[in-house]
C-alpha cells in the first residue's frame, strides 16, 4: 500500500504542486468557522452570523462551477491569480469590518456573499492537475485517494488551529490567517512547473463537451455524490441528537464524529491500493448503498460506542465513493473541461451536505432519532439506485 502511495508522489513536480495546494487549501478549514466566530461577536446575533455564514456558503459553492470554468477556459493562473487578489481583498475588508462591534449586518452580508462567489477553487484544480500528472488511471485513482484523504485531514485540523488562534487573538485574526494561506499557497501552486505547462483550453469542437452539457455527462455521477454528501451533513446533528438522547455530553459525540473520519480514511486508503477490475459506475452504486444501508442500521445501536462501530463502517464508505465519483467525472469529459467536472463533483456533496443539515434539524425536532437515521440512509439509498445505469461514457 505505502509503494502505491510513495509512487503517486514521485511523480515528477508532484510533491511541490500537491503540497502547495493543500497549503492554501487549508484556508477553507480556516475561514468559515473564523468568520461566524467574528460576527457573532460583532453583532452579538446568532441569527446575523447564521444569514451571514448562509450567503457566504451558498455563493462558495453554487458558484464553484463557474469559477472552475474561468479556469478552464483561461489555464489556472490567468484564472485563478484575479480570483485570489479579489478574495483576499474581501476577506481583508471583512476582517476590518468585525475586529470591533458594530458592523452593518448588511454590509457583512454583501461581503461576505462577494467573497464566497471569489473563492480560488484549488481543489478542483489540483485534481484536474493530478489527471494531467497522472496519465495512468491505477495511479490516478491513488492520486485522488491521497488527495480527498488529505483534504479531509485539512478540514479537521483547520478548525483546530482557530480554537488555537482564537484563544490568543480576536475570531478575526483567523479571517487574517486564512487569507494569508491561499494566498501563499495559491502563489506556490501557480509557479509550480506542471501548472505552469498547463495552457488554456481551446473552445470544445464537438457539442455535450462544455458548458451545460458536462453537468449532463457527470449527472448520474453527481447524483450519487449528493447523496453522500447529504449523509455527512446529517450525521453531526444526528450523533450530538443519540448522544443527548443516551445522557451523553457533546464530548462523547466528538468522538463518535471522529470514528467517521476514521472510517473514511481508512476507506480511502484501501480504496487507493486497490486494482479495480469491474466498471466505475458499479463500484460508485455499491459505495453509496453501503452507506445507505449503514445508516439505516445506525439508529438501532443500543448504544454510544455501538453507534460509533456503525459510523466507522459507514465512514468506510465515504471517501472512497468521492474519490469514484471524480474518476469518473474525469473519464466523462474531454480534458478541456475536466476542472468543471470535478467541480460539479464538488459542489454536489457541499450542496447535499448543505441539505443533510437543514433537513436533519427539521426532522430531529419532531421525529425519534432512530427514525431520523432511518430517513437518511433511505435518501443515500435512492441515490444509489438512480445512479444505476452508470455514467455517461465520455467520448
Amino acid at each position: 500500500m505505502s509503494a502505491s502511495y510513495a509512487q503517486v508522489l514521485r511523480i515528477p513536480h508532484a510533491r511541490r504542486t500537491f503540497a502547495t495546494a493543500l497549503f492554501g487549501r487549508l484556508s477553507y478549514g480556516v475561514v468559515p468557522l473564523s468568520l461566524m466566530l467574528a460576527v457573532t461577536r460583532a453583532s452579538g446575533s446568532y441569527a446575523v452570523a447564521g444569514a451571514v455564514m448562509a450567503l457566504f456558503g451558498v455563493t462558495a459553492v453554487f458558484l464553484m462551477p463557474w469559477r472552475a470554468a474561468l479556469v478552464d477556459r483561461h489555464g489556472p493562473r490567468r484564472a485563478l491569480v484575479p480570483l485570489l487578489a479579489a478574495y483576499i481583498a474581501l476577506l481583508g475588508l471583512l476582517a476590518a469590518a468585525v475586529w470591533r462591534p458594530g458592523a452593518s449586518p448588511y454590509v457583512l452580508g454583501a461581503l461576505s456573499a462577494l467573497a464566497g462567489a471569489v473563492v480560488p477553487p484549488l481543489g478542483p484544480t489540483m485534481r484536474a492537475v493530478w489527471a494531467r500528472l497522472a496519465e495512468d488511471r491505477p495511479l490516478l485513482q491513488r492520486a485522488y485517494s491521497l488527495d480527498g484523504i488529505a483534504e479531509e485531514l485539512l478540514f479537521l485540523s483547520g478548525p483546530l488551529m482557530v480554537g488555537v488562534l482564537v484563544s490568543v487573538a480576536p475570531p478575526a485574526a483567523g479571517i487574517v490567517a486564512g487569507a494569508v494561506l491561499i494566498g501563499a499557497g495559491t502563489a506556490g501552486f501557480v509557479a509550480s512547473p506542471a501548472v505552469r505547462a498547463i495552457r488554456p483550453a481551446a473552445p470544445p469542437a464537438r457539442r455535450g463537451t462544455g458548458g451545460p452539457g458536462v453537468l449532463r455527462r457527470v449527472g448520474r455521477s453527481v447524483g450519487a455524490v449528493t447523496g453522500v454528501g447529504l449523509a455527512i451533513g446529517s450525521l453531526d446533528l444526528l450523533v450530538v441528537a443519540f448522544a443527548d438522547l443516551h445522557g451523553h455530553g457533546g464530548a462523547s459525540a466528538a468522538w463518535v464524529l471522529a470514528a467517521v473520519s476514521a472510517g473514511s480514511a481508512a476507506g480511502g486508503l484501501l480504496n487507493g491500493a486497490v486494482a479495480w477490475r469491474g466498471p466505475a459506475g458499479t463500484r460508485l452504486v455499491l459505495l453509496t448503498l453501503g452507506l445507505g444501508l449503514a445508516l439505516l442500521g445506525a439508529g438501532l445501536a443500543p448504544g454510544l460506542g455501538t453507534l460509533a462501530l456503525v459510523m466507522a463502517v459507514a465512514g468506510f464508505f465515504v471517501s472512497p465513493a468521492v474519490t469514484t465519483a471524480y474518476l469518473i467525472a474525469d473519464e466523462s469529459v474531454q480534458p478541456e473541461v475536466r476542472t468543471r467536472a470535478g467541480a460539479w463533483v464538488n459542489t454536489a456533496v457541499n450542496a447535499g451536505s448543505t441539505t443533510g443539515t437543514a433537513a436533519a434539524g427539521a426532522l430531529a425536532g419532531h421525529l425519534p432519532v432512530a427514525v431520523c437515521f432511518a430517513a437518511t440512509g433511505v435518501v443515500v439509498v435512492l441515490t444509489a439506485l438512480a445512479a444505476t445505469n452508470g455514467p455517461v461514457p465520455a467520448g
